[in-house]
């Protein structure tokens, strides 16, 4: 086969993932080439550890993925700040803002999503700016400007209302609630569901999260929509903002984190299919051929996913393909599909989901739930042919990993364990993750097994390459914790 040039369009998670397992692949050795364009100037970063960068727990070095020297001894040519406008499938080129080209044997789209804007009249000023005290929080650009006005002395930020009460609103409205050797901010949620996490939780385990969030200090307000940006009832206070039900709640300090959608522009105006995301096969492969689509932007079997791990896993898969067709890599598998694991990433808060169980006990799931508000746990099962197809925890992830391998091995139960597993976990004085066998899924992100960490000699060499931690990063006590068995004195920095 003649040498391949790869272009991949977007630098994010899923991206850097691709480039990774094509270089360990021998994408390279083999005389292949291999070009990234990234729209964000800087190395690519951990867009989902952004909130605990805001909270003071991380630098934001720390959550850098691959600096440009890693490419430059990859042999990976990286260009950053660099905005592709159109695609040429018929001269196979991708068009620069500034009219520049690149060409390509085969193009890859990792253009992820783009934040909505809620319709709130006055977020949007006349010159098409976002009002002084709106922030959008989505990349590294929005984390510094919402830390500078946090910072700005001249404008002090007391109270904070985040809009939207989902994964990304709960994570930044613990992240303002609990910064880390600053004054915290006192938040509060707007959420237009009727309860938080809708998408993820029912209302029982919502309820639970609801109650510690009270706990914690943050209010929120379900069943609310906001409309508009108002004088502020309270003078010591920058704005208002008007909810739908007339209320209105005094603030220094708005964040949108409500809404986004697959990044298609590009691939829409080159004539792939695309619904609601860039519409690719089990190859990962759009309707042309030489172009492929991973990550947030890409929709597989009419699922668009939005989280980590399905976009690592598809890049790994549609490496294996391109490898596969030269010989590096044979008998690459098809991509088995989305699977959905959301871990709520906030101090003080702990939720995992796994699949979607809403629509799982919609389809005839039998649901086997426990609520317990005294102990401030959630935990519901959805059962299918004896088999868990989906799960919810609130409070208590002791079993996540276990909840994880049972839905992706498809493992039956018997008729009493659904019931068992949902009991509080029967703890010795020396249980832990040092006990977990090595088939045991520690990091559902990049699905990396107890095994495959104590095989590591230490933190930096679980990162680089298990990923493990790299993700949402709760996996990060349980990996440090398996280490310690093999290695006493870790190093490598912490997680």
């Amino acid at each position: 086969m003649s040498e391949q040039h790869v272009v991949v369009v977007g630098h994010g998670m899923a991206a850097v993932r691709l480039v990774e397992t094509l270089v360990a692949g021998g994408w390279v050795e083999r005389g292949n080439t291999l070009t990234v364009l990234g729209d964000e100037t800087g190395p690519a970063y951990n867009r989902i550890l952004l909130s605990a960068v805001l909270e003071g727990v991380h630098d934001e070095r720390a959550i850098t993925l691959r600096d440009e020297d890693w490419y430059a001894a990859a042999g990976v040519t990286l260009r950053t700040g660099a905005r592709v406008a159109e695609i040429d499938r018929e001269a196979r080129e991708v068009v620069l803002v500034d009219r520049s080209r690149v060409a390509y044997d085969r193009l890859v789209l990792a253009t992820g999503s783009i934040p909505t804007l809620p319709p709130v009249r006055g977020l949007v000023r006349p010159d098409g700016s976002l009002h002084p005290t709106v922030h959008a929080f989505r990349s590294a650009g929005d984390l510094r400007g919402l830390l500078t006005a946090l910072d700005d002395p001249s404008r002090p930020v007391r109270r904070a209302v985040v809009v939207g009460g989902g994964l990304l609103g709960l994570q930044v409205a613990r992240a303002l609630g609990a910064r880390a050797g600053r004054r915290a901010v006192v938040t509060e949620v707007v959420e237009g569901a009727d309860h938080v996490l809708s998408r993820q939780l029912d209302r029982a385990g919502a309820s639970i999260l609801a109650r510690d969030l009270a706990r914690l200090g943050t209010t929120v307000y379900t069943g609310a929509r906001a409309t508009r940006l108002v004088p502020s009832p309270m003078p010591e206070h920058a704005v208002g903002v008007r909810l739908d039900n007339g209320h209105v709640l005094a603030t220094d300090l708005v964040v949108l984190t409500a809404g986004g959608r697959p990044a298609t522009a590009l691939a829409r105006g080159a004539g792939l299919e695309v619904r609601r995301g860039i519409v690719v096969d089990d190859h990962l492969t759009t309707t042309d051929p030489s172009v492929h689509a991973i990550g947030d932007c890409a929709q597989h079997a009419g699922r668009v996913s939005g989280f980590v791990g399905p976009a690592w896993d598809q890049a790994v898969c549609l490496a294996g393909h391109l490898l596969d067709e030269t010989g590096a890599w044979p008998g690459a598998a098809p991509y088995p599909g989305i699977r959905e694991v959301a871990r709520l990433r906030a101090t003080g808060l702990d939720v995992a989901v796994l699949g979607d169980p809403e629509a799982a006990a919609a389809a005839g799931g039998e649901v086997v739930a426990v609520t317990n508000p005294v102990t401030r746990s959630h935990r519901k099962l959805v059962v299918r042919d004896g088999r868990i197809v989906a799960a919810a925890l609130v409070g208590d992830l002791a079993r996540v990993g276990l909840l994880t391998q049972y839905v992706e091995r498809g493992t039956v139960l018997g008729p009493h364990e659904p019931g068992d597993l949902l009991l509080p976990e029967r703890r010795t004085s020396a249980s832990g993750p040092a006990d977990l066998p090595d088939t045991a899924e520690v990091c559902a992100c990049a699905g990396v097994s107890a095994g495959a960490l104590r095989a590591c000699r230490s933190l930096d060499e679980a990162r680089e390459t298990t990923r493990a931690t790299t993700g949402c990063g709760g996996c990060s006590d349980a990996v440090r914790a398996l280490l310690a068995t093999r290695t006493p004195a870790l190093t490598g920095g912490t997680p």
